[in-house]
């Protein structure tokens, strides 16, 4: 259930690789594979940092990376920083994160001024949804508009799917809803459908600023490429395409919208945003957020608080979730709500 990946690959690994460079965004092919997110994240800060040559990186308010020292860097959520604040390498430049709501003419146009105004920038680090920072979509045409503008400024655009990959918003990828294909793909979570392993996958041209080793690597890990982690993502990936769990997601997601409407219409809901089998609810506060995910539980509910003051309920349920139960969960959700 151990090898050497890095030294001595094994045929799983391989052939989780060869899969992995089948369902990603063109023109992906190169991978880093590792056992966690923040892993993938600061590979892919080293990578873009060989590619370019450059120093410093963007990313977002609200924005979450990862906990890692590295990954830490990234982090637009204060909480998170505050504490290590002072022993972290580098401080971001951290842009202001639309949501849909906002005109995409106008927020693409502070991003660009933001990342204009530097020159040493070598990637900006983006979640196509904002995930621990609540569930924040932008508006449609943001993501595409990231890609001109990176590569107007010969910025690396790295698009964080740890979160959003693997079906969760009703495509393999979500920045697949706008066609884009970033520079450096980031992945995890669902990846190994509960076995811990994560990747980054990054084009050739951008792959190939890493050195050839000539016996002890630069960058490399004792997890690395697993093998058990490896067949486990084979399998899901499998299970994923046989069970036809993107187009569940995107359908269900499309199903629910009266219910979730309906919860976006009681007093102590604030708004509900999201895709697929990814939304948040958000309330007035922290407080309350953290109350109805107490009480869920005593329900039957599993919820997750998040938010950058707490103040949302996330909803990612499995993507095999039977509909009834889905339906029973929301019901159970909105009478919670309405009694708060």
């Amino acid at each position: 259930m151990h090898g050497m990946g890095d030294v001595h690959p094994t045929e799983v690994r391989v052939r989780f690789l060869e899969r992995l460079a089948q369902i990603v965004p063109s023109p992906l092919s190169k991978a880093f594979l590792a056992t966690t997110g923040s892993e993938a994240i600061e590979a892919a800060m080293k990578t873009a940092a060989l590619a370019t040559g450059k120093p410093s990186f963007a990313s977002f308010s609200g924005a979450y990376h990862g906990l890692s020292v590295g990954a830490l860097a990234l982090c637009g959520i204060e909480r998170f920083r505050e504490p290590f604040d002072g022993m972290l390498p580098v401080r971001p430049l951290l842009l202001g994160f639309p949501r849909s709501s906002t005109p995409l003419d106008d927020a693409l146009a502070a991003t660009r001024a933001a990342l204009g105004a530097r020159r040493d920038l070598a990637a900006l680090f983006v979640e196509p949804i904002q995930a621990r920072g609540g569930m924040i979509v932008p508006p449609f045409g943001y993501l595409r508009g990231l890609r001109t503008i990176c590569d107007e400024l010969g910025i690396l655009l790295v698009f964080d799917e740890i979160y959003t990959g693997f079906g969760r918003t009703g495509e393999w990828f979500a920045c697949l809803y706008e066609g884009v294909e970033p520079d450096i793909l980031c992945l995890g979570k669902a990846a190994g459908g509960g076995f811990p392993i994560s990747a980054m996958v990054a084009s050739d041209s951008v792959m190939d600023a890493w050195p050839i080793s000539e016996g002890e690597a630069l960058h490399t890990s004792t997890y690395l490429g697993n093998p058990m982690g490896c067949a486990a993502a084979l399998a899901t990936i499998e299970e994923i395409e046989r069970l036809g769990l993107c187009a569940r997601a995107k359908r269900l997601g499309e199903d629910i919208a009266p219910m979730l409407d309906s919860i976006a219409r009681l007093d102590s809901v604030v708004e509900v945003r999201g895709r697929g089998m990814m939304w948040g609810i958000e309330l007035h506060d922290g407080v309350a957020a953290a109350r109805a995910v107490k009480i869920g539980l005593r329900s039957g509910l599993i919820l997750l608080q998040t938010g950058v003051r707490g103040e949302v309920i996330s909803l990612t349920p499995p993507l095999v979730i039977g509909e009834e139960e889905l339906e029973r969960a929301l019901s159970l959700l909105r009478d919670l709500l309405a009694a708060s």
